[in-house]
């Protein structure tokens, strides 16, 4: 597979069913479980018709057998008890509710973002990058949800393209995450798979600080300090992602997973990014991988401000728009 010569062969991935409304529960934490829709609706916006020419349709949500891949049988039978999926997504007063509840108004939007990784992470594989309007469940470990994170849709890309021989047995997979917090799921979910080489650059003084067995799975950890500035954190990363890639053999797929938490004024990342500084970021990137030839999938993570869905709007379109050479990268 060569890697398009130009973003015209992005795809989006998106579904009306990744919006969580769930009688203005969903407003009890603050995540904005509707920002994909939200997302979706300025792209639109901007491009009209053209949007469509890029998107992905999602045609159903992950199945049971499916998240197995992922997942022990034991935590997905838990997930029938309100208590389990209430700590999961840290809203308590779900425990008060009958199960299928929340099931049916949270849990499977989040079954349609998991499958709508899978496709983006295929899609990535054809025409050499996609953006999945969801998904980024990072906190999600093989045995437990937490960190609003129940299913991880990061573990089931790698397991399910593995069964389908998308990948091949010995393939490299680069996992670069952004996010404000650590992905302590994801390295649960690789912890004795190397085949999935981790960098991953966060705010080293909020949760999950203290999960110190994911933090020693990490190939190339970045930890920065509480109030961490645009300047600095771009500095560190155009020091630090391109001498993580250039360390592995040539990746046959890369995950980036690209939160909106590390925004000044977001509620919980406790960074100091502005929205240059993130379109940069993701712009920088894409642009890494791009020279390398290495398809990626993005996906969106946290984000826990207002802005957050213009955040994402603004990256996706701008990697929509640009006319480009791997050459010009993110200036």
């Amino acid at each position: 597979m060569s890697f398009p010569a130009s973003n015209s062969d992005l795809k989006i991935v998106y579904s009306p069913h990744y919006n969580i409304s769930f009688f203005g529960i969903e407003r009890l934490h603050p995540f904005d479980s509707r920002k994909y829709g939200r997302a979706w609706k300025l792209l639109r916006q901007q491009f009209g018709p053209q949007l469509y020419q890029h998107h992905v349709t999602v045609d159903r949500p992950a199945s049971e057998e499916e998240l197995r891949l992922a997942h022990t049988g034991e935590y997905l039978r838990s997930l029938g008890d309100s208590q389990q999926i209430a700590a999961a997504l840290e809203i308590p007063l779900l425990r008060r509710l009958p199960s299928w509840l929340p099931k049916w108004r949270v849990l499977r939007p989040m079954r349609w973002a998991v499958r709508g990784s899978v496709l983006a992470a295929k899609a990535a594989l054809q025409c050499g990058a996609a953006v999945n309007l969801s998904g980024g469940y990072h906190h999600a470990k093989p045995s437990r949800g937490e960190g609003f994170c129940v299913f991880s849709d990061i573990a089931l890309i790698v397991a399910q393209l593995r069964q389908e021989n998308l990948l091949k047995s010995k393939d490299t997979i680069a996992y670069v995450d952004l996010d404000a917090h650590q992905g302590n799921g994801v390295c649960h979910q690789f912890q004795s798979d190397r085949r999935v080489a981790i960098c991953d650059m966060y705010n080293g003084e909020i949760y999950p600080a203290a999960d110190r067995p994911a933090q020693v799975r990490i190939d190339v950890n970045l930890p920065l300090p509480f109030g961490c500035v645009g300047d600095f954190y771009l500095r560190t990363l155009r020091t630090r992602l391109p001498a993580f890639l250039d360390s592995l053999p040539q990746p046959r797929l890369a995950i980036y997973n690209a939160g909106t938490d590390v925004f000044v004024g977001d509620r919980l990342g406790g960074l100091n990014l502005s929205e240059d500084d993130i379109l940069q970021r993701d712009l920088f990137v894409f642009q890494q991988f791009r020279q390398r030839h290495i398809p990626v999938v993005m996906l969106l993570s946290g984000g826990y401000s207002q802005q957050s869905y213009r955040l994402v709007a603004n990256t996706v379109a701008h990697l929509l728009s640009r006319t480009t050479d791997p050459s010009q990268g993110a200036k």
